[in-house]
């Protein structure tokens, strides 16, 4: 298979030479330059998110490319903390762009629900939907502000243009889904029903199938639409913790859905409309249905892996020229994962991404009629897999008897030598977990001497409803029993060094390493908190939960209301508990995790006689971007490890 580059060489940046065994700073600091690339439905363009410099940050733009030459064509800058998200091609020349901000680079980007749409030259950009409606639309006299959250939910199938988006109203009780012509911004209206937090599948025939969600008690919703009359139909039955569809078969006669029948891991079905029959296509114990592989424009998924640990993908067909396909490529990088982005409408042209625990990802061009593939670009070029260290997936009983699983990251040690250990537990907390792919945090840790031990606590996501709500309400308690059962466990190998053991998050990993701290000061040699929260009650009482009921609401459902009880996990609460030395990073604009929170942790350790060390940046938000204070807090966070748990 012959391999070229192109977008890399296109667009030249600077590459830093990897120096064994101590890899630099700044190779870990330097944020993906390249992203989420989009091939056109013809394959003759590619949009991508490019991060351009721009003073001491870098911005993403949304950059339009021609293929095969690479000539750049188009791109679309957004203001300052702006981002665009995902997007979709409603034609060859046209995309619909969701946009979305930057709290920080702590946190995923955060969606607005704000559709905007432009064509590949930069050329009619037009705001179809969202808050800013009335005052950026071209139709905002008509329709006026939308006090809601909008998700494309597809395109036609035969593009032209259109897209089909789902609203879901601040304050409303109804789920409505709308055709959107992206040239005049024009709405038509072709479902409302009358259940909120909705969303919808459309048949290959261009009209709604099904919708879909989860009710308050838990249970899912699930509403067939019949054509023939215009009506919806609840179809659920109650037995059902989840039942999201997701495909539609080409004659529109089968579903492919995920289902859970008790709450435990999603499984991934065939239903056949007509007779209820139902085959299970991908189901594991311990993992919920995680990456799916599709092959040709509107054709089924052929393939799925886990959403925990590092299993290979399943196939469902193995006859499937697409899973074929992948099969020979997935061959061709061994270790590494193949994940097919799109094709083009032909089926010869492929974009396609490989990626891996040591290895943070490169996109390829691969052409069905010749058998080759050009490199497009890797996400990190200053970063050698090949010095990086593998993230192996570990399983361990927890004090109560349940099973968890995460991963050990062990550095290059001399024979016999048993590293300090970092115990770094993942932000969210709910929704969210540690995977197996390439982690900035791991790999410089392990490439400075540490053990790293990530573990997928209860409350985290890819197992299933129960074990996501099995955290709620933990944040102090379960939580935490999780993961000191993890360090324990993973000091009980034999392959750690118990007596040095230091605990590093950011968000609520922040928040857990300091609790970690005051759980077992004996254990806990030291304490790094990263944008993190110290106060549970400051959640509570501040203006993310006084001015957006939504907010309010989820984190009545995560934290619960004792007010007495919150004060007992809250690290601020308990500084006299906290004897180890302590880091406390934060950004002065951080608005996820306000600076009250680093504020009392550090003056509840100051009143007790234990100041914390601390880095403090007035113009960074929730994480640093600034490459200088990135490189601080490398620097800062080696040192204080180094003095402490370090040789």
């Amino acid at each position: 298979m012959r391999v070229s580059l192109l977008l890399a060489a296109c667009l030249t940046w600077p590459l830093i030479a990897v120096a064994a065994p101590k890899v630099p700073i700044a190779a870990f600091v330097q944020e993906e330059q390249f992203s989420n690339p989009r091939l056109s439905p013809d394959g003759k363009h590619i949009a991508v998110t490019v991060r351009m410099p721009s003073g001491d940050r870098f911005v993403p733009v949304l950059v339009f490319y021609s293929l095969p030459n690479i000539k750049e064509v188009g791109a679309v800058r957004m203001p300052l903390y702006q981002v665009p998200l995902n997007y979709f091609w409603v034609s060859n020349t046209r995309l619909v762009v969701a946009k979305g901000t930057e709290p920080g680079s702590r946190e995923q980007p955060q969606a607005t629900g704000e559709w905007l749409a432009t064509n590949l030259d930069g050329s009619k950009q037009e705001y179809l939907y969202g808050r800013d409606m009335f005052r950026y639309g071209r139709r905002g006299n008509v329709y006026g502000d939308d006090y809601a959250w909008g998700d494309v939910q597809g395109v036609p199938n035969v593009l032209n243009g259109h897209f089909y988006l789902a609203e879901h109203g601040w304050n409303s009780t109804h789920s409505l889904l709308y055709d959107i012509d992206s040239n005049t911004g024009a709405r038509k209206l072709i479902a409302d029903i009358p259940v909120k937090s909705l969303d919808f599948l459309m048949k290959h025939d261009d009209t709604p199938g099904f919708a879909y969600g989860v009710g308050e008690d838990s249970y899912a919703v699930l509403y067939r639409y019949h054509s023939a009359d215009g009506s919806w139909v609840a179809v659920n039955d109650k037995t059902s913790r989840r039942y999201a569809p997701h495909y539609f078969s080409a004659d529109d006669k089968t579903i492919i859905a995920e289902f859970s029948a008790d709450g435990g891991p999603d499984q991934l079905i065939e239903e056949n409309l007509a007779s209820g029959a139902r085959k299970v296509l991908f189901a594991d114990d311990t993992a919920s249905v995680g990456d799916l592989e599709s092959g040709v424009r509107n054709g089924l998924p052929f393939g799925a892996s886990g959403a925990t640990g590092a299993t290979p993908v399943r196939y469902f067909e193995s006859y499937n020229k697409d899973a074929e396909l992948h099969q020979i490529l997935s061959a061709s990088f061994p270790g590494a994962r193949v994940h097919f982005i799109d094709f083009s409408e032909d089926g010869d042209t492929l974009l396609m991404s490989v990626s891996s625990d040591r290895d943070p990802g490169s996109f390829f061009l691969y052409q069905r009629s010749t058998a080759k593939a050009d490199l497009l670009f890797s996400a990190m070029p200053a970063i050698d897999p090949a010095t990086m260290r593998a993230r192996t997936p570990i399983a361990f009983k927890a004090r109560d008897g349940a099973t968890l699983y995460g991963f050990l990251t062990l550095p290059d040690s001399a024979p016999g030598v048993k590293p300090p250990l970092v115990i770094m537990p993942h932000g969210g907390p709910h929704g969210v977990l540690d995977k197996w792919y390439f982690d900035a945090d791991a790999q410089f840790l392990a490439s400075r001497g540490y053990a790293v031990l990530q573990v997928n606590f209860r409350g985290s996501s890819g197992r299933g409803v129960d074990f996501g709500r099995a955290g709620h309400r933990q944040w102090g308690a379960r939580i935490q029993d999780d993961l000191m059962d993890g360090i324990n466990w993973a000091i009980a190998q034999g392959k750690v060094d118990g007596q040095r053991v230091c605990s590093y998050g950011a968000s609520f990993g922040g928040y857990a390493a300091l609790m970690l701290a005051a759980r077992d000061s004996a254990l806990i040699k030291c304490a790094v908190g990263y944008a993190g929260v110290y106060d549970l009650n400051l959640i509570l009482d501040g203006d993310n939960a006084k001015y957006n009921k939504t907010t309010a609401s989820y984190y009545r459902r995560y934290l619960g209301n004792d007010r007495a009880e919150l004060d007992r996990f809250s690290p601020a609460r308990l500084a006299d508990r906290i004897t180890s030395p302590v880091l406390l990073v934060h950004g002065g604009k951080d608005t996820r995790a306000p600076p009250a929170h680093a504020d009392a942790m550090r003056a509840a350790l100051i009143k007790v006689n234990r100041p914390p060390e601390w880095l403090f940046a007035p113009n960074e938000g929730h994480g640093f971007y600034d490459t200088a204070n990135s490189t601080r807090f490398y620097q800062s966070l080696e040192s204080f490890l180094d003095k402490h748990i370090g040789h």
